[in-house]
């Protein structure tokens, strides 16, 4: 009986490697999410588990535990010599010897025992808390070949606390007895399945199959022969010295699969077997989610990038959602995506993950770029990241995303946002830790990203801004006019500057942008009796933009929520001062009494005693304003292009200086 147990564990370790094989590649296809469902290979591989599983589950109700389940370590060999990994052999010779032995001692020293439902119930606790552990530090970390290994030893803990189900089941089934206890086991088997399969399909998704196989089956065995020796007493006769040399013969197959594990990972069609370029230009993807003709800082700098780099000799792909306002870029191609408008907020468009994880796919595979530069996590740069990373494109990605940019927009509770910001930025971290290398536009963008659990790996680079455009002379307004510039959102508080303009006699505002608050803030300013103090342009041609910053005699931001502020270096490199909320990055721009001042958000007095001061004080705005330009001239456009091509240097394996720039 034990010989056919162990005929029928080698049987089912091979349909577990194929398994193996099956799932990881469709993984590596389309990444570990719903879509995968669909993929035939996939299926095939679920099938095999489950022939396997039934194999196992046989060979459980005839050998104890500590006889079967050390067999499925054979499946990490077959699994490497399916991926040609020949040069492994001696490891895998050392993990299939190991095994053998163990199997020869085993069979002759355990003892078969009795599974009692209370034996079962303290397993799952122990299993639950084993669990628990790497699925905490695969949660945390974002390295993928770290989390590979804590998602698949998770998912072993899960299939180890499996096969003392099975066991108990299988001798019920043979003894003739099922009773209410028994169907708890059955659930039990299932949500185990179930969630060791959700494990483990992670672990596909961030390594190769061998690795996801060599720790199932370490810690797979390891934890099922823990349970059947020491609560269900199956080592009770076990020799001090076979216990021995069972553990002699588990360390020397364990040593055989991490040196397997060791090893780099191969993949199909891997950076090393793409054609190298080895020119000084490059074909980049940039994938941005937001594009002109949108009007924000994110789209502005990706089409600030684009240019940038087309006009330094580089072939430039832009990926973004399709508009029906959207124009030519000379010297970059825009590959636009099917997307669709919100019902609320026309003027932003999205695509839907389905769609757009194709056409993204695609459009990689038919690139083949050097490098791809994703400007965010949502869907365009989500897909497109995940179809480079599967190609083992290099990759860089750069984060101008706060959740707060979006509470406004989806009306979220004031008591949810806690909760939602800890999920958005989870899923940030989660998308962006498969990328080479992770930017942020500022030192307090990147802090950020590290207070909310990001590695500390990314780097500030600032967005960087063209000068020379925004140094032209234009007839003054007759009156001092502080201007703002943006979107018209909850989260700018444009709301704070009229009240301020209201207290300050003979001051004037403009207002450049438009958004879901623009209405309330007309009213707004109907109420305070302003409306001839202060003109709502909406959104504006570029030279209109240009004249506004050139006209007025200083620039106000009131928003929280900046991780640079486009808006507010373009009003700087035209040689303005700026008055600025003291929140997120702007503190980097406006240095008090340099080039301008700082208030604290929510305080309109300050802000009406700075706009007071300034307002009536030219030769200070004069001083202040010469200020601006020289601190806004570290953040010159040509010094980020050169940044951000040493990061795809570094991204692509080659040497190249990085360039430091300033906050």
């Amino acid at each position: 009986m034990t010989l056919l147990a162990i005929t029928l564990a080698v049987l089912g370790a091979v349909c577990f490697a194929l398994a193996a094989r099956l799932q990881h590649d469709a993984i590596a296809e389309t990444g570990a999410r719903v879509g995968v469902l669909r993929q035939p290979r996939w299926l095939g591989g679920l099938a095999l588990l489950i022939a396997g599983a039934g194999v196992h589950a046989a060979a459980l109700g005839m050998a104890p535990l500590t006889v079967v389940q050390p067999i499925g370590v054979l499946a990490i060999g077959m699994t490497a010599l399916m991926d040609r990994r020949f040069r492994e052999l001696p490891a895998i010779l050392l993990t299939t010897v190991g095994v053998g032995a163990f199997v020869f001692l085993a069979s002759g020293s355990a003892t078969a025992t009795q599974v009692a439902p209370d034996a079962e119930l303290t397993a799952g606790f122990v299993a639950l808390g084993a669990i628990a552990v790497p699925g905490v530090i695969a949660a945390m970390t974002t390295n993928a070949r770290i989390r590979a290994v804590a998602f698949a030893s998770a998912g072993g803990v899960a299939y180890g606390y499996v096969s003392v189900l099975m066991r108990a089941v299988s001798q019920s089934v043979q003894q003739g007895g099922f009773g209410l206890s028994h169907v708890a086991s059955v659930l039990g088997i299932a949500l185990s399945l179930a969630v060791g399969g959700w494990l483990v399909q992670h672990a596909y998704a961030g390594g190769p199959p061998h690795l996801a196989v060599a720790c199932l089956t370490v810690v797979d065995p390891l934890v099922a022969v823990g349970l059947g020796a020491f609560l269900l007493g199956e080592a009770a006769h076990l020799s001090p010295w076979t216990g021995a040399a069972l553990i002699a013969c588990a360390l020397a197959a364990a040593s055989g699969v991490f040196a397997l594990a060791r090893q780099p990972q191969r993949v199909p069609n891997t950076r090393s077997e793409l054609p190298v370029n080895t020119s000084s230009a490059l074909r980049v993807v940039i994938a941005a989610d937001t594009f002109p003709p949108d009007v924000n800082g994110a789209a502005r700098f990706a089409q600030r990038l684009a240019v940038g780099l087309a006009e330094k000799g580089h072939d430039v792909h832009v990926i973004a959602p399709d508009s029906p306002k959207a124009a030519e870029i000379p010297g970059v191609t825009v590959h636009r995506l099917r997307s669709h408008r919100l019902p609320f907020y026309p003027d932003f468009r999205f695509c839907l993950p389905w769609q757009a994880s194709k056409a993204a796919d695609e459009l990689i595979k038919s690139l083949k770029p050097d490098v791809v530069h994703v400007q965010a996590h949502f869907v365009v740069g989500r897909f497109v990241l995940n179809s480079a990373v599967a190609q083992g494109i290099p990759t860089v990605a750069t984060n101008h995303f706060m959740p707060e940019n979006l509470f406004s927009h989806a009306h979220v509770p004031a008591f949810l946002q806690g909760m939602a910001r800890k999920f958005a930025y989870r899923d940030l971290a989660r998308v962006f830790g498969r990328a080479d290398m992770v930017t942020a536009p500022t030192p307090r963008a990147v802090q950020l990203l590290h207070e909310s659990g990001f590695p500390e790996r990314a780097v500030p680079v600032s967005c960087g801004i063209d000068i020379a455009r925004y140094q032209r002379e234009v007839t003054h307004n007759d009156r001092p006019t502080a201007l703002f510039v943006g979107r018209l959102d909850e989260e700018k508080r444009v709301d704070e500057f009229l009240r301020a303009l209201a207290r300050v006699p003979g001051a004037f505002g403009e207002i450049v942008g438009d958004g879901t608050c623009r209405s309330e803030w007309e009213l707004l300013a109907r109420d305070l009796e302003i409306t001839d103090r202060v003109r709502f342009h909406g959104f504006v041609s570029e030279d209109d933009l240009l004249d506004a910053y050139a006209r007025c005699d200083l620039f106000v931001m009131p928003g929280v929520a900046e991780l640079q502020s486009l808006a507010t270096m373009e009003a700087m490199a035209a040689g303005k001062p700026v008055i600025a909320a003291n929140a997120m990055a702007l503190p980097h721009l406006v240095h008090t009494g340099r080039n301008g001042w700082l208030f604290e958000p929510g305080d309109v007095n300050q802000l009406a005693q700075r706009l007071h001061t300034l307002v009536h004080d030219a030769p200070m705005r004069a001083r202040m304003g010469a200020a601006s330009s020289e601190i806004i001239s570290h953040h010159a456009l040509a010094a980020t292009l050169e940044r951000f091509e040493g990061l795809y240097a570094r991204a692509m394996g080659r040497t190249a200086p990085i360039i430091a720039l300033a906050a």
